[in-house]
């Protein structure tokens, strides 16, 4: 079987090649090798590779520049899955990966896959209409909260300003889930071997605010010694931290069905969070 992968320079891309299954060959493309808003390269590309399987990982994910630039959002983040899917026709399995925010934050439950969306930023909006955009024969994954070692994402954000201030404040009222990168990869490949189809969750076990999330990246860092001290950590409320883009208060995706499917236990988001220190630690 062969693989396109995009987005390769990316924490997900690369996580992707890391855990790729065998009996599987590559071929990884970053936004040099081709710009995912460029529909006349994707049809050139799959036309030369032929794949089996399109992994898109590569995205648009600057949730709050996205406000000012929708065009550009939505031109990779729906313009791309839809130049893949008649790219690949019948002859290919497009897999896109999605986000928590196509959801309002509104429930009082984990959200199904099958739940109304009412995505209320550009960024959500553009992946929704990616989404739609896939088509019915795609393998759809939402995910929250991703991170992984040497990644740009919130613990090494986290750790960076830990390292450089004595206090911190970090939203206590937005509930989600991390999601380690290298977890998701493998549950990414799992959907691809496994021929399905339609929309899927993943995230990892657990719930957690901002707040929480960042005091745990703190006792475990320090625990490992990438932190010389615990900075104080005051949880605040989204209103005193405004951004250009809304984030769903509560985002927590029901994945009991990609469990069953795939026929595996979920893994707690701190035991995640330990592992990919460790390797945050080894890159040094």
């Amino acid at each position: 079987m062969k693989a396109l992968i995009t987005g390769v320079n990316g924490q997900l891309g690369k996580a992707l090649l890391a855990t790729q299954p065998d009996g599987w060959t590559c071929v990884a493309l970053d936004r040099a090798a081709l710009d995912l808003s460029d529909a006349d390269a994707i049809a050139r590309v799959v036309d030369a590779q032929q794949p089996d399987v399109v992994l898109n990982a590569g995205a648009y994910t600057a949730v709050d520049r996205a406000e000012s630039e929708p065009e550009l959002a939505h031109s990779i983040n729906a313009g791309a899955p839809a130049a893949f899917a008649r790219a690949l026709g019948s002859s290919g399995r497009l897999v896109q990966v999605s986000t928590d925010f196509v959801f309002d934050g509104a429930s009082g439950r984990g959200y199904c896959p099958d739940d109304a969306r009412n995505p209320q930023s550009v960024y959500g909006a553009s992946k929704a209409a990616g989404e739609d955009a896939a088509g019915d024969a795609a393998i759809i994954v939402r995910t929250s909260w991703v991170y992984a070692a040497g990644g740009a994402n919130f613990v090494r954000t986290m750790l960076r300003l830990m390292q450089q201030r004595d206090e911190l404040g970090v939203v206590a009222d937005q509930i989600g889930s991390p999601t380690w990168a290298t977890g998701l990869a493998h549950v990414l490949w799992g959907l691809a071997a496994k021929d399905a189809t339609g929309i899927w969750h993943h995230r990892d076990a657990g719930v957690a605010s901002w707040y929480d999330f960042a005091v745990a990246i703190a006792e475990e860092a320090h625990a490992l010694g990438l932190l010389a001290r615990i900075p104080a950590i005051r949880p605040i409320a989204t209103a005193d931290y405004p951004t250009p883009a809304k984030r769903p208060a509560f985002s927590v995706l029901d994945v009991s069905a990609t469990r069953a499917f795939l026929g595996d236990g979920p893994v707690h988001w701190r035991s995640n969070l330990k592992t990919m220190l460790k390797e945050e630690q080894a890159l040094g």
